[in-house]
């Protein structure tokens, strides 16, 4: 029998060719599935393809189910229906709503005898350790995220569904000046304007009114409106060649004052030439460790606050000592 933790992913999409390719790249893992809603003969991929409606087929065959949907109408769905079937890992990513959300994972997972981790990735996920380290070693300080420069699919999706518009991408990125101030030690309040701006790549259907499109940008309410936004009008052969890729990161800083007043900062950065990529080998990884903990016993839903780093390794204990400590 195979010592392999047996993984299945839900969603095809570029978070779940990530994990795909992570599962790929460990030596204690298996991927026994992928289940799509898509006609599963219309998908290229060398994985065992399934259709989502034969999922339940499968609760003896997989340990970790890795759940690949959007966070806005995916995950508060098939969260709390596949927690009852399966242990799970998540990247529900909709800060203000994820207490109410692990109320029901919890619910469904304790009522399913499975355990579920949810909010993995980057943000949240290794961002939120970073504040919580960084706040707790310094506790008299102040917090500082920011995202970038990276591509923002939730804002180019918005700006794609603009009448003339052909195909879209919105970068965000750090305001230079603030964060000079920051990495100074100033801890200034500050507006979303000061923090990210917006930097958006169109290219506009043939006869399209280019001047309107930029102005139904830039007032995008809840997107763009609040945001120093640019607008460049490009060639489709230009978007083609440097605008189609994903990239993203950022980083959290905070500065603080220990003793006797003196200033102490800390940082944690990312830079990714393939965010899906990178967020599904971090989904990967908690899989791992969400199997351990259910080996011994637990269920009900986790963050990675709940989560043993030494678990995300497929080392040992004692390796890790020897090794990392």
């Amino acid at each position: 029998m195979s010592d392999e933790i047996r993984i299945g992913i839900v969603g095809y999409g570029n978070l779940g060719r990530g994990v795909e390719k992570a599962i790929s790249q460990t030596s204690d893992m298996e991927l026994v599935a992928i289940f799509t809603r898509r006609p599963p003969d219309q998908i290229q991929t060398t994985g065992n393809l399934v259709s989502a409606a034969n999922i339940d087929h499968y609760q003896s065959d997989i340990d970790v189910m890795i759940l690949c949907g959007g966070s806005s109408t995916d995950l508060p769905e098939q969260g709390p229906l596949y927690a009852t079937q399966f242990n799970t890992v998540d990247s529900f990513d909709f800060h203000a709503r994820i207490p109410a959300y692990f109320a029901k994972i919890d619910q469904a997972a304790k009522g399913g005898g499975n355990l579920s981790l949810i909010s993995t990735g980057w943000d949240p996920g290794l961002f939120s350790l970073a504040r919580l380290l960084f706040a707790s070693v310094l506790p008299a300080g102040k917090t500082y995220t920011f995202w970038g420069k990276g591509v923002s699919q939730g804002h180019s999706v918005a700006i794609r569904r603009i009448p003339g518009v052909r195909h879209a991408v919105q970068y965000t990125v750090p305001v230079p000046d603030t964060i000079d101030k920051i990495r100074q030690g100033m801890t200034p309040a500050l507006t979303p304007r000061e923090e990210h701006l917006r930097i958006c790549y169109v290219v506009a259907e043939p006869q399209a009114d280019l001047a309107q499109i930029e102005s139904t940008i830039k007032t995008m309410p809840g997107y763009f409106a609040d945001f120093d936004t640019t607008v460049h009008f490009i060639t489709e052969e230009e978007f083609a060649n440097n605008h189609t890729g994903m990239p993203h990161g950022g980083f959290v800083i905070r500065t603080g004052t220990t003793g006797d007043g003196h200033q102490q900062q800390t940082e944690f950065r990312l830079t990714l030439e393939s965010n899906p990529e990178f967020t599904g080998s971090v989904l990967t990884a908690y899989a791992r460790a969400v199997y351990r903990m259910r080996q011994a016993g637990e269920t009900g839903a986790r963050t990675v606050f709940d989560i043993p780093l030494g678990y995300l390794s497929h080392e040992p204990p004692a390796e890790l000592r020897k090794h990392l400590l």
